[in-house]
């Protein structure tokens, strides 16, 4: 018999899930951080050259607005306009799309908490970031140790490199000798990443949560960049084990700036081919009353995988993609 009506993950696994979400309410509801819903379809999408939007037309007036519609790959640009308007901390608990994006550790629809801090800086809020874990590990009686480390730092002590300092032909031959890869029309910043995903995330202690800050400046996406000798893009992602649960960001509140970025993005976007994305115009005007903040997105699911122990993403959905 075809049992692919079956849920993918166990049941027990969907009653802990049910359970986390509570505790993150619950967390939250403490802390007096407000939670919000925002639209998952848009006229704007995303235009970050790494991350696919799926999209779609809409059949009914035009009194509307736009026919074509995003899925949102985040609630970071609603959640900012919000912001903007003067609601204060709030977070959002939901579901978000990337397309082109299945394996064992990525599901084309995904839950995603985010959440954003008035007058916080990233390095405060990678603190409540912690504790959040922290706390939603407790359910489970797991305390797990903390380390923290500059980009810098965490570069040179597991790949031996200065990754402001290096040149484009250091890296490139760093990367060559750990990846079997056609390095042709990649620029410095592929180069970085793929020395963190194929030498430096499987180094990472495995029940251990990683912290790491102060990004290159290139590497910026929607962060401010602190100037200095080394400018620094004041971001940080945390690790469990060699998983990444979440990005976060000392936010970008220069509207100019982050219209100029967009058409960066868009603009590679072009070179490589991608589906061209209408940036998003309402966010570009809300930030010009966006107070200082700080905000981080946190992959559920991937997380709801850690507390398990799980091996895929499809042992923690109640249906993934394969059988949604």
């Amino acid at each position: 018999m075809n049992g692919d009506w079956l849920p993918s993950a166990s049941l027990g696994a969907l009653r802990l899930r049910a359970e986390v979400y509570r505790r993150i309410r619950e967390f939250f509801h403490h802390r007096q951080v407000l939670e919000v819903e925002t639209p998952m379809l848009s006229e704007a999408g995303n235009t970050d050259p790494n991350i696919e939007s799926f999209h779609l037309q809409f059949s009914g007036t035009s009194l509307a607005g736009g026919k074509t519609r995003w899925l949102r790959t985040s609630p970071e640009f609603p959640m900012k306009r919000l912001l903007a308007s003067g609601l204060g901390d709030c977070y959002e608990l939901g579901r978000v799309f990337r397309n082109g994006e299945f394996g064992r550790r990525h599901n084309p629809e995904f839950s995603m908490l985010e959440w954003y801090r008035v007058g916080w800086n990233h390095l405060e809020l990678i603190e409540e970031c912690i504790t959040l874990v922290q706390d939603v590990f407790a359910l489970k009686a797991i305390e797990l140790p903390v380390l923290r480390l500059s980009y810098a730092e965490l570069f040179l002590e597991l790949a031996g490199i200065e990754p402001h300092a290096a040149s484009d032909t250091q890296l490139r031959e760093a990367v060559l000798a750990k990846v079997d890869i056609d390095p042709e029309g990649l620029q410095r910043d592929d180069f970085l990443d793929l020395l963190m995903t194929h030498c430096i995330e499987p180094q990472l202690p495995r029940r251990s949560l990683t912290v790491v800050y102060d990004f290159p400046a290139s590497q910026c996406a929607l962060a401010r960049i602190r100037p200095g000798a080394v400018p620094v893009a004041e971001r940080f992602e945390l690790y469990l084990g060699s998983v990444e649960l979440a990005n976060g960001y000392h936010e970008l509140t220069d509207a100019a700036e982050q219209s100029r970025r967009f058409d960066q993005d868009l603009l590679m976007r072009g070179q490589r081919g991608a589906c061209a994305v209408p940036k998003d115009l309402r966010l570009i005007t809300a930030l010009e009353s966006m107070p200082d903040c700080a905000g981080v997105a946190m992959g559920i699911d991937r997380l709801m995988m850690a507390l398990q122990g799980a091996e895929t993403l499809a042992d923690v959905l109640a249906f993934d993609f394969s059988r949604a």
